[in-house]
């Protein structure tokens, strides 16, 4: 062995017999200046933090502006497929209604099936009236002129007009051809009754709840990330199991109502469209959005 083998093996030997604290001392951490530790613990804090209260707030805010700035064809072919694609609470509602015995719990069992045309609409980004009663208003608190008023009912008329016609269209679909078997179309009908229970009064506070409800919904899916599938379930699944009344979900039943010649069509208006309506826009406006805008507005 060579003198330089020799001193080789004995710095080696004295490395393994070092002292675990030794060996502590010379770990990554430690020789980390302080400063540059304190900048990493504090960006792991932020992300482990969520998004702060403002920051949803312009999420939000800024998705509502770059909608109101779409061109009118764009609004109203998504808003159309969103009252296409809101039959399938319906359906999906009037096929666990067809296979379940009937039992003390099957109503809320079949409301399951209420948050898939949500899902579809939401995760899709298409246009959904509700949706908007939040997405529009924020911009429209945070800089209140005539202009952002004039664009925010633009787009609210534009794209609740779409969803209309586009349940209607989904009603008569499911009726006038073979696409549902009639067993699953008594089965839609019979969930389709359910809403006309309720009186002028109660459609309009049931319909507050929904409102506040979806713009809730909106919120939070902003931090939601991964967890955005549960969080529109969840939400939407409290409408359907609560009663509450919905604008395009109730506009699937009541026209599949009509259609089949179990509703008229000014009642459809009178004791449906009009509370749902207004109880949608107060729910979704008045008390979430405002409420949203108030919590963050001395922060912006």
């Amino acid at each position: 062995m060579t003198p330089g083998d020799s001193q080789a093996s004995e710095t080696r030997e004295n490395a393994d017999d070092a002292a675990p604290g030794e060996k502590a001392a010379h770990a990554p951490s430690e020789r980390e200046p302080p400063a540059k530790r304190e900048k990493r613990e504090k960006r792991q804090v932020e992300e482990r933090s969520g998004l702060r209260t403002p920051v949803i707030y312009e999420i939000v805010r800024k998705r509502g502006d770059e909608e109101m700035a779409r061109p009118a064809t764009s609004l109203w072919w998504s808003g159309v497929a969103a009252g296409l694609s809101m039959s399938f609470s319906l359906l999906t509602q009037a096929i666990l209604l067809t296979h379940l015995p009937d039992t003390p719990w099957r109503s809320l069992a079949v409301s399951v099936g209420y948050p898939v045309g949500f899902l579809i609409v939401i995760l899709g980004r298409q246009q959904l009236f509700t949706e908007n009663t939040i997405t529009a208003v924020l911009p429209v608190m945070k800089q209140f002129t005539v202009r952002n008023v004039a664009r925010m009912l633009r787009m609210w008329a534009i794209v609740w007009i779409a969803n209309t016609v586009g349940t209607l269209f989904a009603a008569w679909f499911c009726t006038f051809t073979p696409v549902v078997t009639p067993e699953l179309r008594d089965g839609m009908l019979q969930v389709s009754a359910e809403i006309m229970h309720n009186g002028w009064v109660a459609m309009f506070f049931k319909a507050i709840s929904a409102g506040f409800l979806v713009a809730a919904t909106v919120w939070l899916i902003p931090s939601a990330e991964a967890a955005q599938f549960w969080v529109i379930s969840l939400f939407t699944f409290l409408i359907g199991a609560g009663g509450f009344a919905h604008i395009v979900a109730g506009s699937v039943e009541t026209f599949m109502l009509v259609v089949n010649g179990r509703l008229g069509p000014l009642s459809m208006i009178v004791d449906f469209i009009i509370p749902t309506l207004l109880g949608n826009i107060v729910g979704g406006t008045a008390l979430f959005a405002l409420l949203s805008y108030a919590q963050v507005m001395e922060e912006l």
